[in-house]
Formats: C-alpha cells, sequence, structure tokens
C-alpha cells in the first residue's frame, strides 16, 4: 500500500489556514496564544512522531478537529464564539456553551489517542480494563487542564477572565469535567469497530504512516 501525501497535505493546508485565520486581529492576543498552544505543540509532536511511530488516519483527522476547536476558540475566546451565541436563544443556553464543545473534545479525542497507544503497546490486554484506564486518564488530564487555568489565573489576575471563560457559572470546573468523561465514553462507545479496523490496517503497513484509506474509507 503506498503513501498517499495528499492526505498529509489537505491535513496540513486545514491546520495552518485556520491557526492563520485565528491570528488576524483575535479577541486577545495573550488569550490566543495561550487556547493555541496545544495546537502548535501537537502539531510538533505529530512531525516529530510521524516516522517512527505513525497514527491512525481516524485518530490524525480527530486529533485535526481538536485543533481546529482549539484555533476558533483562541480567536473568539470561548466566550464569544458568534455561532454559539445564535444557539443561545435558539436551545434555551442562559451562556455561549463553545467552551462546552471543546472540554467534550478534550475527552473524545485523547480517548482515542489513549487507545491507540494501549493497544498498539499491549499495555492493557483486557478490553474492559483498558477502557475503564483510558476513561481515568483522560478525567485525570481534564482535571490537570483545570488546575494550569487555575495557575494561569492566579498569575495573571482580571485579565485571565476571557481565557477561563466561565461566564459567571459557578459549577463551571466540575461541568468542564463532566463534559470531558461524557466525551471518552462516548468515543468508547461509538469508535472502537472502526478504531480497530484502522489499526489492523496499521499493523499490516507499518512503514506507510500515510497510507491507508481516509477516515470513513477503510475496508479493512
Amino acid at each position: 500500500m503506498r503513501t498517499r501525501p495528499v492526505y498529509v497535505l489537505v491535513w496540513l493546508a486545514v491546520f495552518v489556514l485556520t491557526l492563520l485565520w485565528s491570528a488576524i486581529e483575535p479577541k486577545d492576543y495573550a488569550t490566543w496564544a495561550l487556547e493555541v498552544a496545544p495546537a502548535v505543540i501537537g502539531l510538533a509532536v505529530l512531525a516529530a512522531t510521524w516516522r517512527s511511530f505513525p497514527l491512525t488516519p481516524l485518530l490524525y483527522w480527530l486529533i485535526l478537529a481538536h485543533c481546529v476547536v482549539l484555533m476558533v476558540g483562541g480567536h473568539y475566546t470561548y466566550a464569544e464564539v458568534p455561532l454559539f451565541d445564535t444557539l443561545k436563544p435558539l436551545l434555551g443556553f442562559q451562556r455561549n456553551n463553545y467552551d462546552k464543545l471543546g472540554h467534550f473534545m478534550q475527552g473524545f479525542v485523547p480517548a482515542v489517542i489513549a487507545r491507540e497507544i494501549l493497544i498498539r503497546k499491549a499495555v492493557v490486554a483486557n478490553a474492559a480494563w483498558r477502557n475503564v484506564f483510558i476513561l481515568s486518564v483522560c478525567l485525570a488530564f481534564s482535571a490537570l487542564y483545570e488546575l494550569l487555568e487555575w495557575a494561569v489565573a492566579v498569575i495573571a489576575g482580571a485579565s485571565s477572565e476571557a481565557f477561563l471563560g466561565t461566564q459567571g457559572y459557578v459549577w463551571d470546573t466540575q461541568s468542564d469535567m463532566a463534559m470531558a468523561g461524557l466525551g471518552a465514553v462516548l468515543a468508547l462507545l461509538t469508535l472502537w469497530a472502526w478504531h480497530d479496523r484502522q489499526l489492523a490496517a496499521l499493523t499490516r503497513h507499518p512503514h506507510h504512516p500515510g497510507s491507508g484509506e481516509a477516515p470513513g474509507t477503510s475496508q479493512s
């Protein structure tokens, strides 16, 4: 199965164009830098592991989707994304809930990352215990992120409000972690078969990180 660089080019084009758009007159440059930093770090990690530990196409595209969510949030701030302001009266929301989408993705995508690493490295053989471990990792990661937000808030003081995006909601931290947990559970329930097929294809062709079908087209 030969390498298909077109998928790499499409992935990079979406990432770079979204990043450039998000950097053009964002709401606040300090907040933008904090929000998009994980996406840029993620790109660096993917580039460094492209040959040594290629991921499944499904996971690459999920990571891209998560990066786009981060960059959109960085441009507008999570409390002021226009689409979610429009949804407020339609869905009866009292606040802009784009941050909840971000935290949902914070569980949904890392769950597949953890699953892929655990399966390929044969860390946990039993599927049930593996899922428990994955959920625990995602909840721990979410809690760590909340602690980092707290540290930023303490250091930055009042200027951290746009980064935190609490919008006066007293249960914001707890609901953020709950959304991450929900995302992880849904990822494990809905993507396992698709992911297993792509893992099997990757195992058969381990030296072709760009090979295989785009997400949704795997026949293995």
